[in-house]
């Protein structure tokens, strides 16, 4: 995949923060910055993976790419051939189109679906509200998207409740796939289900990507399935944007010393290693340490990452990171 090619989704300058009332008349006092001056490409049909420790923002991102929360500030374009829709701007009508370009697969696979509906109207619903099918038609499509995913379709009408976590996973991507989606949004789509499971569920998402070209987000903790699912890797910290480059490149040889930490927590069984065990942790993002956010738990910090915040820089045209020290250290990989 050429890296010359037009994005499919371009972010920019990304920033969502929850504000911290207090105060008998509930004023702002603070913010929580869940997600801080986020700057990312999407290439089409690859999978961008989005890794980091729980807290650092990796969720909050997905869902506001999709804008199921509200930007703070920043853009977000999604580019359909000529047509460019800039995301934080669009009203309720353009909102329905972006809708059928741009889906989620949820973590949890049962609080995701409700109880109350079937797996008809679940995955139906979609189709139904966006105006593409209903009836005989609506219930076809969701027949042919079941069977795609792995499910039979005399469960057509059970609910949700007996079916298994797995089962209930793949009606979730039936759910985001039943519309022709270009992008959807996977947020730790296998963390809650058996490693056996697991496995399918990704060779399954694998599969429907080759066959629908579909482009993923990709968002997990697992360093792991961020190496069997992806493309190119994005590693989050804290709210910020630390490493961007592509998969081999970045899990051989690392740039960023929070890439290296999570890289030596991958099991490597042909010999024996030290892990690096980074003191501390993520910190309070309300409370966010001066210069570098990652200089409290970094054995490499100098003076210059304890006072100077670093930016998002190329090293070279495939690669970014945010560290001062980048071109000076020989960090190891996997």
């Amino acid at each position: 995949m050429s890296a010359q090619a037009e994005p499919l989704l371009e972010i920019k300058e990304l920033k969502k923060w929850f504000p911290i009332t207090g105060g008998f008349l509930k004023r702002t006092i603070g913010y929580v910055k869940a997600v801080d001056d986020v700057t990312l490409t999407v290439l089409p049909g690859e999978t961008l993976g989005v890794v980091g420790e729980s807290g650092s923002g990796k969720t909050t991102l997905g869902r506001t790419v999709l804008r199921l929360y509200e930007p703070t500030s920043g853009d977000i374009v999604l580019h359909e051939g000529a047509n460019v829709m800039h995301v934080p701007q669009l009203d309720d009508k353009e909102m329905h189109h972006f809708r059928r370009n741009a889906q989620m697969i949820f973590q949890d696979p049962y609080a995701s679906l409700n109880p109350r509906m079937n797996i008809l109207e679940t995955i139906g619903e979609p189709l139904l509200v966006n105006g593409i099918a209903k009836g005989t038609e609506l219930e076809e499509r969701v027949k042919k998207v079941m069977l795609q995913v792995g499910l039979r379709v005399e469960h057509l009408r059970r609910y949700p409740h007996s079916f298994s976590g797995g089962q209930r996973q793949r009606i979730g991507i039936a759910r985001a796939l039943v519309v022709n989606p270009k992008l959807v949004v996977a947020d730790e789509p296998v963390s809650a289900l058996d490693v056996s499971i697991q496995a399918q569920i990704l060779n399954l998402l694998k599969d429907l990507q080759a066959q629908y070209q579909l482009t993923y987000i990709f968002i997990s903790h697992a360093m792991g399935v961020i190496r069997y699912m992806s493309d190119r890797i994005a590693v989050m910290y804290a709210g910020k944007m630390v490493e961007v480059g592509p998969k081999q490149e970045l899990l051989s040889s690392p740039l960023h010393p929070y890439t290296e930490a999570l890289l030596s927590a991958v099991p490597k069984m042909s010999q024996k290693r030290k892990r690096l065990v980074s003191r501390g942790e993520v910190p309070d993002l309300s409370r966010l340490p001066s210069g570098c956010v990652f200089h409290p738990r970094c054995k490499y910090a100098t003076d210059i990452c304890k006072n100077e915040e670093p930016h998002l820089r190329e090293i070279s045209p495939t690669r970014t990171v945010s560290c001062h020290l980048a071109d000076k250290l020989t960090l190891e990989g996997i």
